[in-house]
């Protein structure tokens, strides 16, 4: 089984990921799709990345929400419909697992779909979409898989989306003593297996994304899309700085003490809204030829 994620930390990362994915790319992809078109989400979690793109589609749309955690599924489910309805949005449900947001142009149709995917492209019914995105995945994934998935998308002609892949450029300012340590272990713990049967790409997803489609007859766009967080964001700089220091203490067990003194100096800059970051990440648009 793959990992799955905490849904307070998914909201909590929200705005930082639609101020860092790339409008051009999105607004690439939505100009190529039919007028009602199909999109099968990977990993869709609480539902962010149908939050965001689908205003750049902007027409009625059909989307398929997939996540091996159900209870992410019912969340999404909740907050797309508490965000439409804030927004002036009628909101309907047809079924137990099909939402109907009814935004001014267009009907959004959204269904979820419980579904591990370790076990994708050969679980997921890819001739019923017109396009597979996802957004912070393809990290989190082996080579294996992305081959796979590159095939398969290939077999069909889908487009294929993938935003926010991990680049390994990234930085906490001021700097201190302590940070290469830190990079070092959490660079580490990106690699390892997350359930996706092989070593996790991490900062090595862009390039095999591109690799993998390439291979199949695409042509592969990519944009920067850092997050980039402010002094003020203190409780998402606390949030990375206790996964980072945990990540790097599962492969660093030597340094322990280094690391919890990083983290304790590190904490104390946050709350005193002494510290930012930046995280390096890439979307890609990899589209069919001919």
């Amino acid at each position: 089984m793959t990992e799955s994620f905490d849904g307070d930390w998914l909201d909590l990362r929200e705005p930082f990921d639609a101020a860092a994915r790339d409008p051009g790319l999105a607004v690439h992809l939505s100009h190529l799709l039919p007028a009602r078109p199909r999109i099968l989400d990977l990993g869709a979690g609480t539902g962010s990345l149908l939050r965001w793109l689908g205003h750049f589609i902007g027409r009625a749309q059909a989307w398929t929400l997939v996540d091996a955690d159900p209870e992410l599924i019912e969340r999404a489910f909740d907050t797309i419909a508490d965000r439409a309805e804030a927004a002036g949005w009628g909101v309907t449900f047809p079924g137990r697992r099909t939402l109907l947001v009814h935004s001014p142009k267009g009907a959004w149709r959204v269904e979820g779909l419980v579904a591990d995917l370790a076990e994708a492209p050969d679980n997921l019914p890819l001739h019923a979409f017109d396009a597979v995105v996802n957004t912070a995945l393809c990290d989190l994934v082996s080579r294996e898989w992305i081959e796979r998935m590159a095939a398969a998308c290939a077999a069909r002609g889908l487009p294929f989306y993938s935003a926010l892949n991990v680049t390994g450029r990234e930085r906490f300012s001021p700097s201190r003593r302590g940070d290469a340590l830190v990079a070092r272990g959490f660079a580490h713990d990106q690699r390892r297996d997350k359930g996706f049967a092989g070593v996790a790409l991490g900062p090595r997803a862009p390039a095999a994304i591109a690799e993998a489609f390439e291979a199949e007859g695409y042509d592969v766009m990519r944009a920067p899309s850092d997050w980039v967080i402010p002094r003020s964001a203190s409780l998402m700089l606390t949030e990375m700085l206790q996964g980072h220091a945990e990540a790097a203490s599962r492969w660093e067990r030597r340094f322990d003490t280094e690391i919890g003194r990083w983290l304790l100096d590190r904490m104390a800059q946050a709350r005193d809204l002494r510290l930012s970051a930046r995280v390096g990440h890439a979307d890609l648009l990899c589209l069919k030829r001919g």
